[in-house]
């Protein structure tokens, strides 16, 4: 079978790239036992490729009342909503492993609104889609039904950064044709 490119762009040889970038991919090979498409892909633009991994990180690494799981179910609600083949895959294999559950990442997919979750993170869902889809139309009404749900400014704030953040991302990803790793279909996926 013949290697399916990664990207309809080129992709940079390791040697080619800055330290700190090269650095970066290693570690992420070392810890995963492979280098996510995305880095690849997006090492083509070093300075691009610092500011968006800064920010992902930002964003996905840090404590706060989202969990981690509910980080990602973000990413693979809004993903799903806009096509981002990349993205579902990958964020879904994520997902799976921080909320130790092989079902809810196609469960979140397929339709949040039927997946085994609480109501407080289907309002979390519903309003990280209003965002990624409509955020000219997001009221107060909006944030009193968070805010009903225990949410706080802070994690409102964290729901509509991540939405954005991976709408941006989702579109990247769809325009260069982003494949995403084998690796990723099958992480997490055994008994929870």
């Amino acid at each position: 079978m013949a290697e399916v490119p990664i990207s309809r762009f080129p992709i940079p040889a390791l040697s080619e790239l800055p330290q700190d970038i090269a650095e970066r991919i290693l570690a992420v090979q070392e810890k995963a036992g492979f280098v996510p498409n995305v880095f690849l892909v997006l090492a083509r633009r070093p300075d691009e490729f610092r500011a968006f991994f800064a920010y992902h990180d930002a964003l996905m690494e840090k404590p706060g009342n989202l969990t981690m799981a509910e980080r990602e179910m973000i990413v693979v609600a809004t993903s799903s909503a806009n096509q981002c083949h990349y993205c579902v895959i990958a964020h879904g294999a994520i997902l799976r492993i921080r909320a130790k559950n092989p079902l809810i990442a196609d469960q979140i997919a397929v339709n949040y609104r039927r997946a085994d979750i609480t109501e407080r993170q289907k309002a979390m869902l519903d309003f990280a889609l209003k965002v990624s889809r409509h955020a000219e139309e997001v009221d107060e009404t909006d944030i009193a039904t968070l805010k009903a749900q225990s949410f706080d400014e802070e994690d409102v704030w964290d729901i509509t950064a991540i939405s954005a953040f991976f709408g941006m991302s989702n579109r990247l990803a769809n325009v260069t044709a982003m494949r995403p790793n084998d690796e990723f279909y099958t992480l997490g996926r055994g008994t929870a």
